[in-house]
């Protein structure tokens, strides 16, 4: 049974944990505890030598990297969550591709700010912005077409952007969400899925 490392309020954490529970995937949880530091100890810079969560053990088989592992699950579990057509494929790695280099670091700078109470400045929150605003007019093209990235399934590109539309719908930067409606019925969609629900604690 695979064996995951991380800790609940972790985003990288519940995007596992989300593919884990939409490919019905059996898997022992261990917290890591962030208060204990240890993230830092020796026991877990053995499985993840960056210190960070999530990583897992599969019979013998250890790997690190949320969306690396999300991609492994999607494939144990016969490309449930992974397109078989290729250019669906594709469509799929390039809007993860653009949630790590465009979309993630910058929603993190407004949960950092207001829900990890680990302040940024005026001009870093600006620049956050201008880099939302552009993932959210980017997404808006394939979320206007179809009811998620790739198509008509859910797959490990919707699943990498949930973790931090939770956390920062919570925030003022949701003003600069509700202008794009596509994202937000998106978000409306995927939210609401029972998997979702139980993950954030609303089941």
């Amino acid at each position: 049974m695979i064996k995951l490392y991380g800790n609940p309020r972790s985003t990288c954490t519940r995007k596992v944990l989300m593919t884990l529970a939409e490919t019905k995937t059996p898997f022992d949880f261990v917290v890591i505890d962030f208060v204990k530091g240890e993230h830092k100890q020796e026991a877990h810079l053995g499985r993840q030598p960056f210190g960070q969560v999530p990583a897992i053990e599969d019979d013998g088989f250890e790997l690190f990297e949320s969306r690396a592992i999300c991609r492994y699950l999607s494939a144990k579990a016969d490309d449930l969550l992974t397109p078989r057509d290729p250019k669906q494929r594709a469509i799929m790695e390039q809007w993860l591709s653009v949630e790590q280099s465009n979309f993630s670091g910058a929603a993190m700078k407004f949960v950092y700010h207001y829900v990890f109470q680990r302040p940024q400045d005026q001009a870093t929150l600006d620049a956050a912005t201008a880099m939302i605003e552009k993932t959210l007019s980017a997404i808006t093209k394939p979320l206007e077409r179809s009811s998620f990235l790739a198509g008509e399934a859910l797959t490990v590109a919707d699943v990498g952007y949930m973790p931090y539309f939770e956390y920062v719908l919570t925030t003022p930067a949701r003003a600069t969400f509700e202008k794009y409606q596509a994202p937000m019925a998106w978000w409306k969609r995927v939210s609401e899925r029972p998997t979702w629900q139980k993950i954030v604690g609303r089941a």
